[in-house]
Protein backbone atom coordinates (compact mmCIF):
# COMPACT_ATOMS: atom_id res chain seq x y z
CA UNK A 1 0.00 0.00 0.00
CA UNK A 2 1.31 3.43 -0.90
CA UNK A 3 0.77 6.39 1.38
CA UNK A 4 0.41 9.79 -0.25
CA UNK A 5 1.78 12.62 1.82
CA UNK A 6 -0.52 15.58 2.35
CA UNK A 7 -0.23 18.03 -0.56
CA UNK A 8 1.85 15.63 -2.66
CA UNK A 9 -0.90 15.26 -5.27
CA UNK A 10 -2.94 18.35 -4.54
CA UNK A 11 -5.09 20.19 -7.03
CA UNK A 12 -2.32 22.71 -7.63
CA UNK A 13 -0.33 19.99 -9.41
CA UNK A 14 -3.15 19.09 -11.80
CA UNK A 15 -2.70 20.25 -15.38
CA UNK A 16 -4.83 23.19 -16.46
CA UNK A 17 -7.72 22.26 -18.73
CA UNK A 18 -7.18 23.48 -22.28
CA UNK A 19 -9.71 26.00 -23.57
CA UNK A 20 -11.34 25.33 -26.93
CA UNK A 21 -10.98 28.35 -29.20
CA UNK A 22 -12.37 29.11 -32.64
CA UNK A 23 -11.74 32.29 -34.62
CA UNK A 24 -15.45 33.16 -34.50
CA UNK A 25 -15.53 32.82 -30.72
CA UNK A 26 -12.49 35.06 -30.34
CA UNK A 27 -13.94 37.59 -32.77
CA UNK A 28 -17.24 37.83 -30.92
CA UNK A 29 -15.49 38.16 -27.55
CA UNK A 30 -13.35 41.02 -28.81
CA UNK A 31 -16.34 42.67 -30.51
CA UNK A 32 -18.95 42.56 -27.74
CA UNK A 33 -19.01 40.61 -24.47
CA UNK A 34 -22.83 40.64 -24.28
CA UNK A 35 -23.08 39.21 -27.78
CA UNK A 36 -20.59 36.52 -26.70
CA UNK A 37 -22.79 35.61 -23.75
CA UNK A 38 -25.91 35.34 -25.86
CA UNK A 39 -24.15 33.30 -28.56
CA UNK A 40 -22.09 30.92 -26.43
CA UNK A 41 -23.28 30.99 -22.82
CA UNK A 42 -27.03 31.59 -22.58
CA UNK A 43 -29.15 28.47 -22.92
CA UNK A 44 -31.50 28.45 -24.62
CA UNK A 45 -29.82 30.80 -27.06
CA UNK A 46 -31.85 34.00 -27.50
CA UNK A 47 -33.57 34.35 -30.89
CA UNK A 48 -31.36 35.71 -33.63
CA UNK A 49 -32.21 38.06 -36.46
CA UNK A 50 -32.95 36.90 -39.98
CA UNK A 51 -30.49 36.02 -42.76
CA UNK A 52 -28.15 38.57 -44.33
CA UNK A 53 -27.87 38.75 -48.10
CA UNK A 54 -24.08 39.18 -48.08
CA UNK A 55 -23.71 36.10 -45.84
CA UNK A 56 -25.95 34.10 -48.16
CA UNK A 57 -23.85 35.16 -51.12
CA UNK A 58 -20.60 34.24 -49.38
CA UNK A 59 -21.92 30.82 -48.40
CA UNK A 60 -23.06 30.11 -51.96
CA UNK A 61 -19.64 30.98 -53.38
CA UNK A 62 -17.91 28.76 -50.82
CA UNK A 63 -20.26 25.85 -51.55
CA UNK A 64 -19.84 26.25 -55.31
CA UNK A 65 -16.04 26.16 -55.07
CA UNK A 66 -16.13 23.14 -52.78
CA UNK A 67 -18.41 21.34 -55.22
CA UNK A 68 -16.11 22.22 -58.09
CA UNK A 69 -13.21 20.31 -56.54
CA UNK A 70 -15.47 17.31 -56.07
CA UNK A 71 -15.72 17.08 -59.87
CA UNK A 72 -13.22 15.19 -62.04
CA UNK A 73 -10.37 17.43 -63.17
CA UNK A 74 -11.58 17.62 -66.77
CA UNK A 75 -14.92 19.06 -65.60
CA UNK A 76 -13.45 21.82 -63.41
CA UNK A 77 -14.11 24.52 -65.97
CA UNK A 78 -15.11 28.16 -65.48
CA UNK A 79 -18.55 27.45 -66.92
CA UNK A 80 -19.07 24.50 -64.57
CA UNK A 81 -18.05 26.69 -61.64
CA UNK A 82 -20.52 29.40 -62.63
CA UNK A 83 -23.30 26.84 -63.02
CA UNK A 84 -22.61 25.54 -59.51
CA UNK A 85 -23.42 29.00 -58.15
CA UNK A 86 -26.92 28.57 -59.57
CA UNK A 87 -27.15 25.05 -58.13
CA UNK A 88 -26.36 26.27 -54.62
CA UNK A 89 -28.10 29.64 -54.79
CA UNK A 90 -30.58 30.88 -52.18
CA UNK A 91 -32.52 34.15 -52.05
CA UNK A 92 -32.28 34.47 -48.25
CA UNK A 93 -31.84 38.08 -47.11
CA UNK A 94 -32.30 39.77 -50.48
CA UNK A 95 -34.85 42.53 -51.03
CA UNK A 96 -36.70 40.72 -53.80
CA UNK A 97 -36.18 38.17 -56.60
CA UNK A 98 -34.86 40.85 -58.95
CA UNK A 99 -32.07 41.86 -56.56
CA UNK A 100 -31.29 38.21 -55.84
CA UNK A 101 -30.98 37.47 -59.56
CA UNK A 102 -28.62 40.42 -60.05
CA UNK A 103 -26.28 39.22 -57.34
CA UNK A 104 -26.54 35.60 -58.42
CA UNK A 105 -25.16 36.78 -61.75
CA UNK A 106 -22.37 38.67 -60.02
CA UNK A 107 -21.39 35.67 -57.93
CA UNK A 108 -21.39 33.41 -60.98
CA UNK A 109 -19.11 35.89 -62.74
CA UNK A 110 -16.71 36.03 -59.80
CA UNK A 111 -16.45 32.26 -59.61
CA UNK A 112 -16.12 31.90 -63.39
CA UNK A 113 -13.23 34.37 -63.54
CA UNK A 114 -11.56 32.92 -60.45
CA UNK A 115 -11.47 29.43 -61.92
CA UNK A 116 -10.33 30.81 -65.26
CA UNK A 117 -7.28 32.41 -63.62
CA UNK A 118 -6.56 29.71 -61.03
CA UNK A 119 -4.97 26.27 -61.42
CA UNK A 120 -7.67 23.91 -60.16
CA UNK A 121 -6.14 20.69 -61.47
CA UNK A 122 -4.54 19.66 -58.16
CA UNK A 123 -6.78 18.15 -55.50
CA UNK A 124 -6.59 20.11 -52.25
CA UNK A 125 -5.57 18.37 -49.04
CA UNK A 126 -8.75 19.66 -47.46
CA UNK A 127 -11.99 21.40 -48.45
CA UNK A 128 -14.08 22.94 -45.68
CA UNK A 129 -11.75 20.89 -43.47
CA UNK A 130 -12.18 20.96 -39.70
CA UNK A 131 -8.84 21.18 -37.91
CA UNK A 132 -8.36 20.94 -34.16
CA UNK A 133 -5.18 20.64 -32.11
CA UNK A 134 -3.83 21.56 -28.67
CA UNK A 135 -1.44 24.50 -28.91
CA UNK A 136 -0.10 26.22 -25.82
CA UNK A 137 -2.96 26.61 -23.34
CA UNK A 138 -5.75 26.34 -25.93
CA UNK A 139 -7.21 23.92 -28.42
CA UNK A 140 -7.19 25.81 -31.72
CA UNK A 141 -10.13 24.78 -33.87
CA UNK A 142 -11.88 25.88 -37.02
CA UNK A 143 -13.11 25.03 -40.49
CA UNK A 144 -10.65 25.96 -43.25
CA UNK A 145 -12.03 26.84 -46.69
CA UNK A 146 -9.20 25.08 -48.50
CA UNK A 147 -5.84 23.55 -47.65
CA UNK A 148 -3.40 23.14 -50.52
CA UNK A 149 -0.12 21.28 -50.59
CA UNK A 150 2.60 23.02 -52.55
CA UNK A 151 6.19 21.84 -52.58
CA UNK A 152 5.78 19.67 -49.52
CA UNK A 153 4.15 22.40 -47.41
CA UNK A 154 0.56 23.20 -46.58
CA UNK A 155 -1.04 26.50 -47.60
CA UNK A 156 -4.14 27.87 -45.87
CA UNK A 157 -6.59 29.41 -48.37
CA UNK A 158 -9.52 31.57 -47.28
CA UNK A 159 -12.14 32.80 -49.77
CA UNK A 160 -13.46 36.34 -49.35
CA UNK A 161 -16.44 37.99 -51.04
CA UNK A 162 -16.67 41.30 -49.18
CA UNK A 163 -16.82 44.79 -50.64
CA UNK A 164 -13.17 45.72 -50.29
CA UNK A 165 -9.96 44.32 -51.72
CA UNK A 166 -7.56 42.88 -49.16
CA UNK A 167 -3.89 43.55 -48.51
CA UNK A 168 -0.85 41.76 -47.16
CA UNK A 169 -1.58 43.40 -43.82
CA UNK A 170 -4.97 41.68 -43.76
CA UNK A 171 -3.34 38.29 -44.30
CA UNK A 172 -0.61 38.97 -41.75
CA UNK A 173 -3.03 40.30 -39.13
CA UNK A 174 -5.67 37.60 -39.46
CA UNK A 175 -5.79 35.71 -36.19
CA UNK A 176 -8.08 33.15 -37.79
CA UNK A 177 -5.53 32.23 -40.46
CA UNK A 178 -2.72 32.01 -37.90
CA UNK A 179 -4.75 29.65 -35.74
CA UNK A 180 -5.55 27.54 -38.80
CA UNK A 181 -1.81 27.26 -39.49
CA UNK A 182 -1.14 26.07 -35.95
CA UNK A 183 -4.00 23.58 -35.99
CA UNK A 184 -3.31 22.28 -39.50
CA UNK A 185 0.33 21.61 -38.66
CA UNK A 186 -0.66 19.35 -35.79
CA UNK A 187 -3.71 17.79 -37.45
CA UNK A 188 -2.04 16.95 -40.77
CA UNK A 189 1.55 16.68 -39.48
CA UNK A 190 3.11 18.74 -42.25
CA UNK A 191 4.93 22.08 -42.39
CA UNK A 192 2.71 25.14 -42.84
CA UNK A 193 3.57 28.85 -42.82
CA UNK A 194 1.77 30.44 -45.78
CA UNK A 195 -1.73 31.91 -45.64
CA UNK A 196 -3.72 33.41 -48.52
CA UNK A 197 -6.86 35.52 -48.78
CA UNK A 198 -8.52 34.99 -52.17
CA UNK A 199 -10.82 37.97 -52.82
CA UNK A 200 -13.14 36.84 -55.60
CA UNK A 201 -14.75 40.20 -56.52
CA UNK A 202 -11.36 41.67 -57.45
CA UNK A 203 -9.54 38.46 -58.38
CA UNK A 204 -6.67 39.33 -56.03
CA UNK A 205 -4.69 37.22 -53.57
CA UNK A 206 -3.23 38.67 -50.37
CA UNK A 207 -0.59 36.35 -48.92
CA UNK A 208 1.71 36.15 -45.92
CA UNK A 209 4.49 33.80 -44.83
CA UNK A 210 4.32 33.37 -41.07
CA UNK A 211 7.38 32.95 -38.90
CA UNK A 212 7.50 31.17 -35.58
CA UNK A 213 7.58 34.60 -33.90
CA UNK A 214 4.53 35.91 -35.74
CA UNK A 215 2.58 32.75 -34.96
CA UNK A 216 3.64 32.98 -31.31
CA UNK A 217 2.27 36.53 -31.12
CA UNK A 218 -1.08 35.44 -32.51
CA UNK A 219 -1.13 32.49 -30.11
CA UNK A 220 -0.39 34.70 -27.11
CA UNK A 221 -3.27 37.03 -27.98
CA UNK A 222 -5.60 34.05 -28.43
CA UNK A 223 -4.53 32.57 -25.10
CA UNK A 224 -5.11 35.87 -23.31
CA UNK A 225 -8.60 36.24 -24.77
CA UNK A 226 -9.41 32.60 -24.00
CA UNK A 227 -8.37 33.06 -20.36
CA UNK A 228 -10.60 36.13 -20.15
CA UNK A 229 -13.73 34.54 -21.56
CA UNK A 230 -13.27 31.28 -19.67
CA UNK A 231 -12.92 33.19 -16.40
CA UNK A 232 -16.11 35.11 -17.19
CA UNK A 233 -17.95 31.88 -18.02
CA UNK A 234 -16.77 30.14 -14.85
CA UNK A 235 -17.63 33.14 -12.69
CA UNK A 236 -21.08 33.32 -14.28
CA UNK A 237 -21.66 29.64 -13.54
CA UNK A 238 -20.69 30.30 -9.92
CA UNK A 239 -23.38 32.98 -9.63
CA UNK A 240 -21.64 36.07 -10.95
CA UNK A 241 -23.64 38.93 -12.41
CA UNK A 242 -23.84 38.46 -16.21
CA UNK A 243 -24.30 42.22 -16.76
CA UNK A 244 -20.94 42.84 -15.09
CA UNK A 245 -19.13 39.87 -16.61
CA UNK A 246 -20.49 40.37 -20.14
CA UNK A 247 -21.08 44.10 -20.67
CA UNK A 248 -22.36 45.46 -23.99
CA UNK A 249 -20.12 47.38 -26.37
CA UNK A 250 -22.52 49.74 -28.17
CA UNK A 251 -21.37 51.04 -31.54
CA UNK A 252 -22.13 51.08 -35.23
CA UNK A 253 -21.80 47.29 -35.32
CA UNK A 254 -25.04 47.09 -33.34
CA UNK A 255 -26.95 47.98 -36.51
CA UNK A 256 -26.25 44.51 -37.93
CA UNK A 257 -25.94 42.43 -34.74
CA UNK A 258 -27.90 39.16 -34.84
CA UNK A 259 -28.98 39.71 -31.22
CA UNK A 260 -30.05 43.33 -31.61
CA UNK A 261 -33.65 42.60 -30.64
CA UNK A 262 -32.45 41.38 -27.22
CA UNK A 263 -30.23 44.37 -26.40
CA UNK A 264 -31.62 47.79 -25.47
CA UNK A 265 -28.16 49.39 -25.61
CA UNK A 266 -27.63 48.06 -29.10
CA UNK A 267 -30.96 49.37 -30.30
CA UNK A 268 -30.15 52.80 -28.85
CA UNK A 269 -26.75 52.86 -30.58
CA UNK A 270 -28.26 53.36 -34.02
CA UNK A 271 -30.96 52.24 -36.44
CA UNK A 272 -31.14 48.74 -37.82
CA UNK A 273 -30.03 48.28 -41.42
CA UNK A 274 -31.71 46.28 -44.15
CA UNK A 275 -30.57 42.66 -44.60
CA UNK A 276 -29.15 43.55 -48.02
CA UNK A 277 -27.41 46.78 -46.96
CA UNK A 278 -23.93 45.21 -46.79
CA UNK A 279 -23.89 44.00 -50.38
CA UNK A 280 -21.43 45.63 -52.74
CA UNK A 281 -23.00 48.61 -54.58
Amino acid sequence: MYLVQQGQLGFDSMPKKLIKVTPSRLGVWNDCRRRFRMAYVDRPTPPRGGPWAHSTMGAVVHNALKALFDLPVERRTPDSAAALVGTHWKDDGFADPKQAAEFRGRAAGWVHDYVKETDVTDDPVGLERWVSAPVGTIVAEGRVDRIDQRGGELVIVDYKTGRHALSTDDARGSQALALYVLAARRTLRRPCTRVELHHLPTGTVAAWEHTEDSLARHLTRAEEAADEFQLAIDTHKAGGDPEVLFPPNPGRQCSWCDFRRNCAEGQAAGPAIDPWAMLSP
